[in-house]
């Protein structure tokens, strides 16, 4: 999960949403304005609103590859997903810089999770049960790393040599490793059973991608087609896994040859 690159809104759209957001935050009662944020989004979030549909194609621009999901990067992103969940932030429900596109599994196992870190920074989570009274969150920074501003890859390292998993690389007890805890814990990134293997086919697939490239350039190829290849491996699914070969390039063996072939791949 790296940070995706900023695409801005078209004024007129920001401008519509703000609309709608003064209309849920109006609402003084914290628990009606909740009600109100949960039924204005279902009602506004439809394919044949003009403003959404901006806001969806916005949110493409965003994901890597096919459209995949800013999370795990392997599914398609197709629903709009409040970084700050709206059950609890309700003057956030529609404001742009609170969206990104995730696929349904990781929105669904995401779902209202939510902490923050008080002054003394203990890491609070953020949580309502059914009968509990309902009232504003604890305030607080936020702990669950915001793709849209940082890079969860300063605080998490992706295992090429062995189980292709996400591990801390920050010390332990610090806030920073707090963050990546909390992250492994939210969002489904070390799943064994999809994550894992697709990374790996990603590893493969982009290996044989940069093979391609060199073979291609070394047989004489356009500067059109070379163009196309590496916009290829810039255009794959797994990101990340991209951006590990290459922070890690140096003591990855079987790439070390690839990159004295094709150093420029370092840059891309």
């Amino acid at each position: 999960m790296i940070r995706i690159p900023d695409v801005r809104l078209a004024a007129t759209h920001k401008a519509q949403l703000r609309v709608w957001q003064e209309e849920v935050s109006s609402v003084v009662d914290y628990v009606a304005g909740i009600k109100a944020a949960d039924k204005e989004f279902k009602r506004r979030n439809r394919a044949n609103n003009k403003t959404f549909a901006a806001v969806r194609e916005t949110l493409a621009r965003m994901c890597s590859g096919a459209q995949r999901c800013v999370y795990c990067e392997d599914s398609a992103g197709v629903e709009v997903e409040h970084l700050k969940p709206k059950a609890f932030y309700p003057q956030l429900v529609f404001v742009f810089e609170n969206y990104v596109f995730g696929c349904g599994r990781c929105n669904k196992i995401k779902s209202n999770r939510v902490a923050v870190f008080d002054a003394a920074g203990n890491l609070i989570k953020i949580v309502r049960g059914r009968d509990q009274t309902v009232t504003p969150p604890s305030k607080g920074r936020n702990v669950l790393i915001n793709p849209r501003k940082e890079d969860a890859t300063q605080w998490l390292m992706l295992d090429l040599r062995d189980t292709f998993e996400f591990v801390p690389v920050v010390a332990p007890g610090t806030l920073e490793r707090k963050r990546a805890d909390y992250l492994l814990e939210v969002l489904p990134l070390n799943d064994p059973a999809i994550l894992v293997p697709a990374r790996r086919e990603a590893h493969d697939n982009y290996r044989a991608r940069l093979v391609e490239y060199i073979v291609r350039r070394d047989e004489g190829a356009s500067a059109s087609e070379l163009k196309k290849l590496t916009s290829a491996i810039k255009r794959m699914q797994h990101p990340t896994v991209w951006f590990e070969i290459k922070r890690q390039s140096s003591r990855l063996r079987d790439w070390q040859p690839l990159f004295a072939k094709a150093p420029e791949a370092l840059a891309w």
